[in-house]
């Protein structure tokens, strides 16, 4: 072997390891989140909801069920939390709550598990839709939607004693000036008088 050839062999095996090394791999896309559309109608106008079922799906499960069982029809917002209402409470927030016909209470599910913020990655923004609850893990079919930021609903936040938080599954789309209609609606302290009928609710195609 000449000069020439044994310089050249040295070459390609100095170059060898980057030369042929594996292309670095490219990061995997995020998966897409699964979504579904439910609109809420109201005596005061529709609410358009976007739920998350990727990542809140316990929670979006059992919301459909009421929702596909007709269970609205005749469901009512039957709360307002404004700041001015909640004299007892040293962290104020603003939601309206409702629920279903309270003539089908004797057909509500079990409670549900609690699907904590800080796990689902869903925080009580402005519109976000979360469920009502007294201790963890007993969410039954009532739900509130928050008017402006709310993270004293979150995991961590102060408004509950036991520190858990909420269990936000999704958002309003459509329909906010509809809920700030209903939050401003007449009210004895905290019970809306009379509360606003939800006449239906259905999936969106």
């Amino acid at each position: 072997m000449n000069l020439l050839s044994s310089a050249c062999l040295a070459v390609l095996l100095t170059l060898a390891p980057t030369a042929f090394a594996a292309a670095p791999k490219k990061a995997a896309k995020p998966e897409p989140v699964k979504t579904v559309r439910v609109v809420l109608q109201t005596e005061k106008g529709e609410i358009e909801l976007e739920l998350d079922e990727t990542h809140a799906p316990k929670t979006v499960r059992n919301f459909l069920h009421y929702v596909d069982g007709g269970f609205f029809e005749g469901g009512v917002f039957h709360r307002t939390v404004t700041p001015d209402n909640q004299p007892n409470n040293k962290v104020k927030i603003e939601v309206i709550q409702g629920g279903i016909n309270p003539a089908r209470e004797a057909e509500l599910l079990p409670p549900i598990p609690l699907e904590r913020t800080n796990e689902t990655g869903l925080k009580h923004k402005d519109g976000a839709i979360s469920m009502a609850r007294d201790t963890p893990d007993s969410a039954v079919s009532d739900f509130f939607i928050c008017v402006g930021d709310q993270p004293e609903l979150d995991h961590g936040g102060k408004r509950n004693p036991d520190g858990q938080g909420f269990g936000a599954f999704g958002r309003v789309v459509k329909g906010m000036d509809v809920v700030r209609a209903i939050q401003q609606a007449p009210a004895e302290g905290q019970k809306l008088t009379p509360p606003i009928k939800i006449l239906r609710a259905t999936r969106k195609p």
